[in-house]
């Protein structure tokens, strides 16, 4: 089941942590969240999952950044949350969506006992201009059925920035018995 807003702000907290928060974002079963005004954009021509890839910070002025087609953009919300006992998720706005700005591409599903500021993937299909502090994406809550296990990496929690991503961290463990099966690779007997 999906939290309504009222239980969203009844949670707040306790289950639900959403710093700063602002009543006038909340909605009937989600609240927005504000874009943060740095971007973050590869400068790798192709980028490789087994290493750091090169980055690009720019700072969104006041009057707005264009955004361009067949770009990947790295944002993040200025709010910072934490989640206990929930699942949460982001999805972008309808109606940033509507202007062909894909935001959270795919890994809206959090995890519970997350921590920090959400890392927006964002990806516009024909020029849109963007603002700092633009409500640009929603976060609800799932309740859970089961035992409660909580989240715990070494790559993305209690972030304090946009974070490119941390995969090749796990090429690196892949001299780890556990993470080599993990990877599908079989061991040498």
């Amino acid at each position: 089941m999906i939290l309504t807003g009222s239980e969203i702000k009844s949670q707040l907290g306790g289950n639900i942590v959403i710093e700063p928060f602002d009543e006038r974002l909340l909605n009937p079963n989600s609240y927005n969240m504000r874009l943060h005004n740095e971007l973050l954009v590869y400068e790798e021509i192709v980028l490789d999952m087994r290493r750091p890839n090169r980055f690009r910070r720019y700072v969104i002025p006041e009057d707005g950044m264009v955004l361009n087609p067949n770009q990947l953009y790295l944002g993040r919300t200025i709010e910072r949350t934490e989640t206990f006992n929930l699942v949460p998720m982001i999805e972008g706005r309808s109606s940033v969506g509507r202007l062909g700005l894909f935001v959270h591409i795919t890994a809206g599903f959090g995890d519970v006992g997350f921590r920090g500021y959400w890392t927006l993937e964002m990806f516009a299909v024909q020029p849109v201009r963007v603002y700092p502090g633009i409500p640009i994406c929603q976060i609800f809550y799932h309740t859970l059925v089961g035992e409660v296990s909580d989240y715990h990496s070494d790559k993305y929690q209690n972030n304090q920035d946009i974070q490119p991503s941390l995969l090749f961290k796990e090429f690196q463990r892949q001299h780890d018995p556990q993470m080599r099966l993990a990877f599908g690779q079989e061991l040498a007997e």
